[in-house]
């Protein structure tokens, strides 16, 4: 069950007047609900199509925000980037600081925890920052605010993802930011733990999850894919694998801005430009 979703409790939401490394850190304690292996879908996303992020970063500096009651995956997030860039700096920052207490005797070379919020108080420019299952409990007023906030803080070439997953990440979206505005949205799924594609509605990220409502794009993309998928049952002699493919290729082929390829659709993985999900203003 989702927590309400809560105000940021900071004036400092706009992203102007940043507090201090001393000051308050920006952001509410979220459930902390976190098992290990949760992220592997999205990690293995950040080390896959965006490993030049990594690797071009004069400072390879990663954020994993608000990791949770357990810092498993912030340490399986360092692991995994190590072989992308093995100097990479990994800062797991959780708002309670008794997440933080019970992280420390895991610190190594090159990963660290925190205390703070959207602030980001580590040193430099993040050139990654992924936050899991955080904004979700917040208001969908506050995300535009939220994401600003993180935003400033990323380096040329920075990345921030704003995920969804449920408790074991069979099922997870997420939204990547650059520096200036949101670059695109993407959808990984198990296959065995669906039966239709939109069942994934239910993880979307909080600025899509009140969206899903006809004449919303994102409610658009949940229909076709739908419709996509029913079109290409007769390749699940071969297997969900293949079938999943077949879908990407219709959507793609309908006009949909279907990003990558084959390689990253037999995984599960759907990415498509942020402007075609985009919310209608109002």
């Amino acid at each position: 069950m989702v927590q309400k979703a809560e105000r940021v409790a900071s004036p400092q939401i706009s992203g102007r007047n940043l507090p201090g490394k001393q000051g308050r850190p920006v952001g509410n304690i979220t459930r902390g609900t976190t098992n290990p292996n949760r992220m592997r879908r999205v990690d293995r996303w950040l080390a896959g199509p965006q490993a030049w992020r990594l690797r071009d970063a004069a400072d390879p500096v990663v954020v994993d925000l608000g990791y949770g009651a357990s810092p498993a995956t912030a340490v399986e997030l360092y692991e995994r980037l190590c072989e992308v860039r093995p100097e990479v700096k990994v800062y797991g920052v959780e708002i309670e600081p008794e997440r933080v207490r019970a992280a420390l005797p895991l610190q190594r070379a090159g990963l660290n925890f925190l205390v703070g919020g959207f602030e980001l108080p580590v040193p430099g420019l993040p050139v990654l920052v992924r936050a899991f299952n955080v904004l979700r409990q917040y208001e969908e007023a506050d995300v535009a605010g939220i994401w600003r906030l993180v935003q400033d803080r990323l380096p040329p070439g920075g990345l921030f993802i704003d995920g969804t997953c449920d408790e074991i990440g069979r099922r997870v979206t997420w939204v990547a930011l650059d520096a200036d505005r949101p670059l695109s949205f993407t959808i990984s799924v198990r296959f065995g733990s669906f039966q239709l594609p939109s069942d994934v509605a239910e993880r979307l990220p909080k600025a899509l999850i009140h969206r899903n409502v006809p004449g919303e794009r994102v409610h658009a993309l949940m229909q076709a894919m739908d419709r996509a998928w029913l079109e290409c049952a007769p390749l699940a002699s071969f297997g969900n694998r293949q079938r999943w493919q077949g879908m990407c290729r219709n959507l793609r082929d309908a006009g949909w801005p279907v990003q990558d390829g084959p390689s990253r659709w037999r995984l599960g993985e759907l990415t498509v430009d942020w402007d075609s999900v985009a919310p209608q203003p109002h």
